[in-house]
Formats: C-alpha cells, sequence, structure tokens
C-alpha cells in the first residue's frame, strides 16, 4: 500500500532539513533531494516498527500548507 504525505524542506546553514507533519518525523541532508530521500527512508522505517496504535496516535489528518501575507514595519 502506498500513501502520499507532506514533505516540507528548508534551507538551515550548509543543508536541508526535511519535515513530515502529518507524522511529526524529521530528517536532514545536504541537498534537497538528499533530505526528502533521507525523510522518506525515516517515514519508511517508521511504518516498519511502529504498532497500529502509535501510528493512529501520531498520524494527523489533513494538513495544509499555504503562504500569507503580512505588513511588516
Amino acid at each position: 500500500m502506498k500513501q502520499k504525505l507532506t514533505a516540507i524542506i528548508e534551507k538551515e546553514n550548509d543543508g536541508y532539513v526535511s519535515l513530515c507533519p502529518e507524522l511529526d518525523i524529521a530528517s536532514q541532508g545536504n541537498t534537497i533531494e538528499e533530505a526528502r530521500d533521507n525523510l522518506k527512508e525515516a517515514i519508511e522505517l517508521f511504518f516498519e516498527v511502529a504498532s497500529p496504535e502509535e501510528i493512529k496516535q501520531r498520524l494527523h489528518g489533513d494538513i495544509f500548507v499555504t503562504q500569507v501575507e503580512v505588513a511588516i514595519g
């Protein structure tokens, strides 16, 4: 079974940090692709070892990623 999850990746210092907000799992890498791939591996490992109860507890429903415009100054 496959499931699509959100990956948020942001630059941090000399690398990138990746986050899956549905499961609150994070990883990192030297490139965007490496951060994404490392996050995917971390998520797959979580699903391999987590109990159904833990998955149900940690898996958030709908996640919305959007932008907001704010006044500065």
